[in-house]
């Protein structure tokens, strides 16, 4: 199947061209501005479904807008009228669709002229009023708020919102991708209007709010609750935008003769995770917990993780291995200690039910 992309430079282009690339079992036509009328002319011609996902929406004048969302529309109408094809068409329209401004009436334009051309040839066609999309690969400074914001943010430059209590309809490039292929292979059902089947209704200060917890979270390594579609979209997004030489960040390790043990993220109802490096022949631990729990994963070097119950003199011995990953449970009420028998470093996972708190440490020293 041969499928016309145009606008295939752009951010939705991209995403889609790429989901392509992923599905393999098409040819995808890419028809860009720096193509040719030629060019535009075959795509049309050859394909079997057209995604129309090309337009302009920063011109130099208004003109512009109806040469690059109308104009462009009805050339394509027009190769396909002109030689008695009826080719289905999916088009990318916008919400400013209903305002009175040039850019609304130009997408406006746009959709009518599709709309008549499905009524006069019988073609499917199918027009996705799109709310603002966000995502990776999008441009920053340009259309979309939450990309300036992502880029601005990752690089700690200013952002100005002059009214953050501003509600906007957001959906995500993934979901959007997701439902134009859809809408491709389920091409026999209804067409005219249809819309992204997932949104996000987020305030401006929320979304700026939310950003800013991500750049920090670098610091104060709290990862935020992914449990929440919108915050797990967004979270993904922000790191797109890191500048190319800050993927890293360092962690505070804290060394001593015994080895290090270092915090590497939190969270604020799933705990946390460190990494524990004991020298050979250190013993770490010696205490136990109320509440606190954990689990310990060697994944380097050979130990022994020891328990006992208070008051009773019975010694329970794990043997753990980084040749042979094992979860040690680390129950309340059971001091415990993790040997290092090997002649290396022992490197453990160690992951913590709840975030240490200095006040309330619930720890307390008992040898094993």
């Amino acid at each position: 199947m041969r499928v016309l992309i145009t606008g295939a430079n752009g951010f939705i282009g991209k995403n889609l061209v790429e989901k392509f690339n992923e599905l393999k079992d098409y040819e995808i036509i890419t028809i860009d501005k720096e193509n040719s009328k030629e060019e535009l002319v075959n795509g049309v011609l050859s394909s079997d479904f057209i995604f129309h996902l090309a337009g302009v929406n920063r011109p130099k004048n208004e003109k512009e807008f109806f040469e690059g969302n109308t104009g462009l529309t009805e050339e394509i109408i027009s190769i396909l009228k002109d030689n008695n094809k009826n080719t289905p068409i999916l088009i990318t329209s916008s919400i400013q669709a209903d305002l009175d401004n040039a850019y609304g009436k130009s997408k406006k334009a746009a959709e009518d002229a599709l709309l008549n051309y499905s009524k006069e040839t019988g073609a499917k066609v199918f027009v996705y009023r799109l709310p603002n999309v966000f995502g990776k690969w999008c441009r920053p400074n340009y259309n979309s708020a939450v990309a300036t914001f992502c880029h601005n943010i990752a690089r700690g430059e200013d952002v100005v919102i002059s009214d953050p209590s501003i509600e906007m309809t957001l959906v995500y490039i993934d979901d959007v991708v997701r439902n134009l292929v859809n809408t491709m292979n389920n091409r026999s059902s209804k067409c005219g209007y249809v819309s992204v089947d997932t949104d996000h209704k987020i305030t401006l200060g929320e979304i700026v709010d939310l950003l800013n917890s991500f750049k920090e979270s670098r610091t104060n390594l709290m990862i935020p609750n992914m449990g929440s579609e919108i915050t797990k979209k967004l979270y993904s997004t922000y790191l797109s935008y890191l500048p190319e030489d800050k993927f890293s960040y360092p962690l505070k390790m804290n060394v001593d003769n015994r080895g290090s043990f270092t915090e590497v993220l939190k969270t604020a109802d799933r705990g946390q995770v460190s990494i524990n490096i004991s020298k050979p022949g250190i013993t770490k631990g010696n205490h136990w917990h109320n509440t606190k729990n954990e689990k310990f994963l060697v994944v380097s070097g050979n130990g022994v993780i020891r328990f006992r119950k208070p008051g009773y003199e019975e010694i329970i011995e794990y043997r753990v291995s980084g040749e042979k990953l094992e979860v040690v449970d680390i129950p309340v009420g059971y001091t415990h200690s993790i040997a290092n028998e090997g002649k290396a470093d022992m490197v453990t996972m160690m992951w913590v039910n709840e975030v240490f708190n200095p006040e309330i440490p619930d720890t307390i020293w008992l040898e094993v």
